[in-house]
């Protein structure tokens, strides 16, 4: 077998081989390139979501919040974040020690759209200990330093 064209094979290679970007001499990042992109698929092959109406998104948000001891709504998960305020709410909860459960908010739009009326709290990331609503970023914050987050993990702790 003997290539076409040479200046092909090349460009080729060129086209699918890593770019390192770096600063003063450490690695920032490697991605790669492609002939394609997700921008010229076709919507059959796009991610498939399913939909859940507003009465199921609560339902599905009630049985969460009942069977998690501790439980947080929030952008991301807690290995990466994806805004600053739920980076500070997983951060505070990890100084405590809690073990806790959390949904990616950016998942599900139903979900998002209804865990801020299952509280009639704006905000997300929103966290909840044995069922009931704490609070966003700031009051999970102040609490923290306050030490009543502590008090209220620990309280919940002896009750399992």
């Amino acid at each position: 077998y003997k290539p076409k064209s040479v200046k092909m094979m090349s460009t080729t290679r060129f086209l699918l081989r890593p770019i390192s970007r770096t600063t003063r001499g450490s690695l920032v990042k490697t991605q790669f390139s492609y002939f394609s992109s997700d921008d010229g698929s076709h919507s059959d092959f796009a991610p498939q979501k399913k939909a859940v109406e507003t009465d199921e998104a609560l339902e599905i948000i009630k049985s969460h919040v009942e069977s998690n001891r501790i439980m947080l709504y929030m952008k991301g998960n807690p290995s990466a974040p994806q805004c600053g305020f739920s980076a500070t709410v997983v951060g505070v909860l990890q100084k405590e020690g809690a073990d806790f459960s959390s949904v990616n908010v950016m998942d599900y739009p139903s979900i998002r759209e209804g865990v801020k009326k299952f509280s009639d709290w704006p905000t997300i990331p929103q966290l909840y200990v044995d069922g009931e609503f704490i609070g966003g970023c700031d009051i999970v914050t102040s609490m923290h330093e306050s030490g009543e987050l502590k008090d209220l993990l620990q309280v919940e702790e002896k009750q399992e």
